[in-house]
């Protein structure tokens, strides 16, 4: 089997389950307007594409294109969440464990995430405050990076770490996730104790499949 030498990570759903203090937080946008609220089921689906498209996608239909209702409703998820992002997140079993072997292995990490920049940066300090990763990317676009699926911070990344596309993993939970690494020429690892499960991953082609953490051992040591 061939063994890389860098992994990029997708953050929610990957490394860190967030999904419950991101359904309280939408939900607390929901009360405020009266409109229906959201299981975590329902918010798993919704994910991945950045605050705004969670906030669209929780939205009644008839409000999903009034673009100014959007942004005032996307200012009142930002001051929920930012209230509630370290409640109830917690990194998935056997996470640490993993990175740090990674880590001691001189595995080269990072993280690149449509999580706003300071959600992104914030959690990793929190967590992973002890691993030295490479970069840790959130949602750039003011910066004129696009995001994921995407692949220039995914490239922007490999030339941090010096290492070409192929000798790097792209990990994460969604089709979002697999695309970004299939654009950046990178072989990826769906994990399927995400939030969209492993048939979602099976259909986008992720190269292989994990079902705990540990797996992903194998592909670098």
């Amino acid at each position: 089997m061939k063994k890389y030498k860098g992994i990029i990570f997708d953050l929610d759903g990957t490394l860190l389950n967030t999904i419950e203090d991101l359904t309280d937080s939408v939900n607390d946008v929901m009360e405020i307007y009266h409109f229906p609220k959201h299981d975590t089921k329902a918010c798993k689906m919704m994910v991945g594409n950045g605050f705004r498209k969670l906030i669209t996608r929780a939205l009644p239909i008839e409000k999903q294109k009034d673009e100014q209702f959007i942004d005032e409703v996307q200012a009142e998820f930002a001051k929920a969440y930012h209230k509630r992002y370290l409640n109830k997140t917690v990194p998935y079993d056997g996470i640490l464990e993993m990175i740090k072997e990674l880590e001691c292995n001189g595995v080269q990490t990072a993280v690149n995430s449509n999580k706003r920049s300071d959600y992104t940066e914030a959690l990793v300090k929190k967590f992973f405050a002890d691993i030295p990763m490479a970069a840790v990317y959130g949602e750039r676009e003011s910066e004129g990076i696009p995001k994921k699926p995407d692949p220039s911070a995914a490239l922007e990344i490999a030339n941090k770490m010096e290492l070409t596309p192929d000798e790097i993993l792209y990990i994460g939970d969604s089709k979002t996730d697999m695309k970004t690494g299939q654009n950046a020429g990178m072989d990826t690892i769906g994990v399927a104790w995400g939030f969209r499960g492993p048939e979602e991953l099976k259909e986008h082609q992720a190269t292989y499949i994990v079902e705990k953490p540990q797996d992903i051992l194998r592909f670098v040591l």
